[in-house]
């Protein structure tokens, strides 16, 4: 028979699986630091080790995020998605395409192909509302042309933005999903960066 867990470690416990099921990943290390007030990241990795003595978690190597559920093994692999800055949700504006990190997903969990070519962005501004994307949201996106209707990391005129792809007379345009913002359509260019097919909204 395993052996129990302390009031603490089942705490920490159930805050990584309320965490997985809110947000689609695992919290950080900081993260559980911060939420249960340790002093340091090493008071959290001890009640992970802790955790993983007892087989309710195991630890993954060379991930961000290294912690599974058990009964997460029988799903598709963790996979390391890079983070490329933030993309307006607003008004197309620059954005830096320096990678800011990765963070592991259980692709299944949002339906993402094992075979696609994925990259993450996070949201900026309140553009897309209606297509309930929220600012400080993180948008998971796979390099692929875009059909009709599909939401889109576009490059319009030199400036990023993240729209939904429209046809009109075979002429695409951008547009948001909320009233304040106008259609946005290309004078020169409009190049599709990815095409969104995930979204991870962080707990509040």
């Amino acid at each position: 028979m395993s052996e129990p867990l302390t009031p603490r470690q089942r705490e920490i416990f159930e805050y990584l699986q309320e965490y997985q099921r809110m947000c689609g990943l695992m919290p950080s290390t900081r993260e559980i630091q911060h939420f249960f007030g340790f002093a340091s990241q090493t008071a959290a990795m001890s009640h992970l080790r802790a955790l993983e003595r007892k087989g309710v978690i195991q630890r993954l190597p060379n991930k961000a995020r290294a912690v599974v559920l058990p009964q997460q093994l029988d799903r598709e692999p963790i996979v390391d998605i890079p983070i490329y800055g933030q993309i307006a949700a607003g008004m197309a504006q620059d954005t830096t395409a320096e990678s800011e990190g990765c963070i592991s997903i259980d692709i299944s969990s949002l339906g993402i192909r094992p075979s696609a070519r994925t990259f993450a962005l996070k949201v900026r501004g309140d553009s897309m509302i209606n297509a309930h994307i929220c600012d400080g949201d993180t948008v998971i996106l796979e390099f692929r042309e875009p059909r009709k209707g599909d939401i889109v990391a576009a490059l319009i005129d030199g400036e990023t933005t993240l729209k939904r792809y429209v046809l009109k007379d075979r002429r695409p345009y951008l547009q948001a999903e909320n009233p304040d913002y106008p259609d946005l359509i290309p004078a020169r260019e409009l190049v599709i960066q990815g095409v969104l097919v995930g979204l991870i909204r962080k707990a509040a």
